[in-house]
């Protein structure tokens, strides 16, 4: 109790502190966890994520080859879109938070999954990873998930952007979340590293994920 006290209150003090989010995450995201485990178990592929549990890792993951093959152009591959989302904005894998909290470890490893898996969805989406391209993506994994973290995430930050900015998010993000959310694939349930030399495109179109609006000017 004592730790979702701190957390909640220096996160919605900061939501920036990604610590707190993330120990605020865990604390209260117990029913959300459970009823993606059922989820993912319910489903071929998420049941054989949850057995072989894959980690999102520069050990893991052949990051400087994708990086290397980062491409932009149109026919791009998944893991080109990826290894350039990586160098365009300086990003290293292994700077997502651990679980540390949670104490069930199928839970667990679903809550480091959801983390671990927000730059591939940052690729799949088109958004890209401004204040406001983050809070396009919270509210998709807030319908995707219903993990309170994601909730806070994506109220608390609307409350930091310019009136033209929440125009966009109300009228644009928010509907194209609901969208994609309910004719789209549990995004969950994707095995992202058996699918690095699928064309984005194709990708995309099995997943039956729409891309957010105006990802023509944001892709990386």
């Amino acid at each position: 109790l004592r730790v979702a006290v701190n957390s909640a209150t220096t996160a919605f003090a900061d939501p920036t502190r990604a610590d707190a989010v993330a120990a605020l995450g865990e604390v209260t995201g117990y029913v959300a966890l459970q009823r993606l485990h059922e989820k993912m178990k319910q489903d071929d592929t998420g049941l054989r994520i949850l057995r072989e549990r894959p980690v999102v890792s520069k050990e893991t993951l052949p990051i400087d080859e994708l990086i290397a093959s980062a491409s932009h152009d149109e026919g791009r591959t998944f893991g080109q879109a990826y290894g350039a989302f990586l160098q365009g904005h300086g990003f290293d894998p292994d700077e997502r938070d651990e679980v540390k909290y949670i104490q069930d470890p199928d839970l667990a490893y679903i809550m480091l999954r959801y983390r671990q898996c927000h730059d591939f969805w940052h690729v799949l989406t088109g958004l890209p990873p401004s204040v406001l391209g983050e809070l396009g993506l919270k509210w998709l994994e807030l319908f995707q998930t219903g993990l309170p973290v994601a909730a806070l995430s994506a109220t608390v930050g609307s409350m930091k952007l310019e009136q033209q900015e929440l125009v966009v998010l109300n009228n644009y993000y928010i509907p194209w979340a609901i969208r994609t959310n309910e004719k789209g694939t549990n995004l969950m349930t994707v095995y992202y590293e058996e699918e690095f030399d699928t064309p984005l495109s194709e990708l995309r179109a099995r997943l039956r994920l729409e891309t957010a609006p105006g990802h023509e000017n944001q892709d990386s």
